[in-house]
C-alpha cells in the first residue's frame, strides 16, 4: 500500500495566500447565491424575469388544470358568462326590472360580468397563494412574487376570450344601432391593468394575514361577493340613490366600469378624477401588500 505523506499543520504566508485565492475561486463558481431580502419593498424583478420559465408553466398549469377531465374543455370559459348573463337578465332585468341606461340588457350585464370575473378571479385566488402552494414553497426556492403573477398572468388569458365573446356581441348592437363606442375605449389598457394591480394587491395582502388567520379564507369569499353589490356591474351608478352616492364613490371599482360602459357602449358616466383617485388606491394597497407579503414570505413555513 502507498505511504500517506505526513500533514503538517504549519502554513507559509504563500499557503495561506493561495487558500484564500482558492475559496474566492470557488465561491466565484456559484451561479445563484440566495440571500434574505435587504429591503422589504423589493420586488425582485430581475430574479422574476431570470425565472420567467417557471411563471410559463405555472401559467400554463393553471389553464390547463382550469378545464382537464371535462367534456367541454376550454368553452368553460365561454359559458360561464353567457350562463350568468342569462341569470342576470332574468333575475335583475325582468323580474327586478333594474334600470340599464337604456341599452340592451344582455349587453350590459355581460360587460359588468366580463370585466368583475377578471378581478375577482386574481383577488380569490391570489388570496390563498400561500396555503395552496406551502408544500412547494417547502422544498424549492424561487421568487414568490412568480405565483401570484402566474395568477393574474392566467386570468388574463381568460379574460381576453371572454372579452372577444363581449366585442362580438357589442358588434351585433354596434350594427343594430342600440350600443356605440367612445373614445373612452381608448382607456382599455389602463383599466385592465388597474383591476389587475388592485385584484393582486389585494390578494397578496390577505394572503399574508391567511397564513396565520385561517378564517380570513371564509371572510375574502363572503366580502367579494358583497363587493359586487357595491360595485356598479348589475345596476348603473345614474341609478345609485343621492344619499348612497358619497359612500360607493369611495368604492375604487366603479369608476373602473363606469368608464369601461361609457366606452364601449356609450353610456355611462367618465370621471377623469375618479379613475385618478382608482390608480391612486390600487398603487397604494400594491406598496403596502408588497411591504406585508415580503415580512410573511420570511417566517410563513413557520405558521402554514
Amino acid at each position: 500500500m502507498p505511504e500517506h505523506a505526513p500533514i503538517s499543520n504549519n502554513k507559509s504566508p504563500t499557503d495561506g495566500a493561495n487558500s484564500t485565492n482558492v475559496g474566492e475561486s470557488s465561491s466565484e463558481e456559484w451561479d445563484l447565491i440566495i440571500r434574505p431580502h435587504a429591503s422589504l419593498l423589493t420586488l425582485q424583478l430581475g430574479e422574476v424575469w431570470r425565472y420567467r420559465d417557471l411563471l410559463y408553466l405555472f401559467v400554463r398549469r393553471d389553464i390547463v388544470s382550469f378545464y382537464k377531465q371535462t367534456i367541454l374543455g376550454p368553452l368553460w370559459f365561454v359559458i360561464q358568462p353567457l350562463m350568468t348573463t342569462a341569470i342576470y337578465v332574468l333575475v335583475f332585468g325582468q323580474i327586478a326590472g333594474l334600470s340599464t341606461d337604456g341599452l340592451p340588457q344582455t349587453l350590459f350585464y355581460l360587460c359588468g360580468i366580463t370585466f368583475w370575473n377578471y378581478f375577482a378571479d386574481c383577488f380569490n385566488k391570489t388570496s390563498t397563494v400561500f396555503r395552496d402552494n406551502a408544500n412547494l414553497f417547502g422544498k424549492v426556492y424561487f421568487p414568490r412574487l412568480i405565483t401570484p403573477l402566474s395568477i393574474v398572468v392566467a386570468n388574463l388569458i381568460r379574460f381576453a376570450i371572454q372579452f372577444c365573446l363581449f366585442a362580438l356581441v357589442a358588434g351585433y348592437y354596434y350594427w343594430r344601432g342600440e350600443a356605440s363606442m367612445q373614445p373612452t375605449a381608448l382607456l382599455f389598457p389602463i383599466l385592465v391593468a388597474n383591476m389587475a394591480v388592485l385584484g393582486l394587491g389585494l390578494g397578496m395582502l390577505f394572503s399574508a394575514m391567511t397564513t396565520k388567520y385561517r378564517d380570513m379564507m371564509f371572510a375574502v369569499q363572503f366580502g367579494v361577493q358583497l363587493l359586487m353589490y357595491a360595485t356598479p356591474v348589475i345596476y348603473p351608478f345614474s341609478q345609485i340613490p343621492e344619499r348612497f352616492r358619497p359612500l360607493l364613490a369611495w368604492n375604487p371599482l366603479a369608476p373602473i366600469f363606469e368608464t369601461a360602459r361609457h366606452g364601449f357602449l356609450g353610456a355611462g358616466s367618465f370621471s377623469p378624477l375618479g379613475l385618478v383617485y382608482s390608480i391612486t388606491v390600487a398603487t397604494i394597497v400594491f406598496v403596502v401588500a408588497t411591504l406585508i407579503f415580503n415580512r410573511v414570505e420570511r417566517t410563513f413555513m413557520d405558521t402554514v
